[in-house]
């Protein structure tokens, strides 16, 4: 890659731009507000405000973020919004976190599994639980 597309894909999109504020209790969460403006820091009216929830939940791993939508037109209907998103947010990741969960551990190797030539289980993959091994 040139310096040159470097630089290209490192410049920022004038016409994107947005003033980041946070709220916070310092205790649950906080919500973004996403302001728009143009390129010498003028209000643009013309896209809108966007609000965002953010939260933690602890896992066994430490922390894990949440991060979520709040389609509300004033801060104020964005706290009042927050409970309910986050729960719905916080609900997906553990449905997410339990589903990677069940992928890993139906993805253990047991010996005698078929692998599609050599590895272990004897000839013609006998192994425990007849040809192909263990069905998990």
């Amino acid at each position: 890659m040139s310096d040159k597309e470097m630089l290209d894909q490192l410049r920022l999109d004038a016409s994107e731009l947005v003033l980041e504020e946070t709220f916070t209790d310092r205790r649950v969460g906080s919500i973004r507000r996403l302001s728009p403006v143009t390129e010498d820091g003028q209000p643009d009216a013309s896209r809108q405000v966007q609000y965002f929830g953010q939260s933690q939940i602890m896992t066994p791993a430490g922390p894990l973020p949440i991060s979520f939508e709040l389609p509300a037109d004033d801060l104020k209907s964005a706290i009042a919004q927050f409970p309910e998103a986050a729960s719905k947010a916080i609900e997906e990741a553990v449905e997410e976190l339990k589903k990677l969960q069940r992928d890993q551990q139906s993805s253990i190797m047991v010996p005698g599994q078929n692998q599609g030539g050599g590895g272990m289980g004897g000839a013609g993959g006998m192994g425990p639980g007849g040809p192909g091994g263990l069905k998990l």
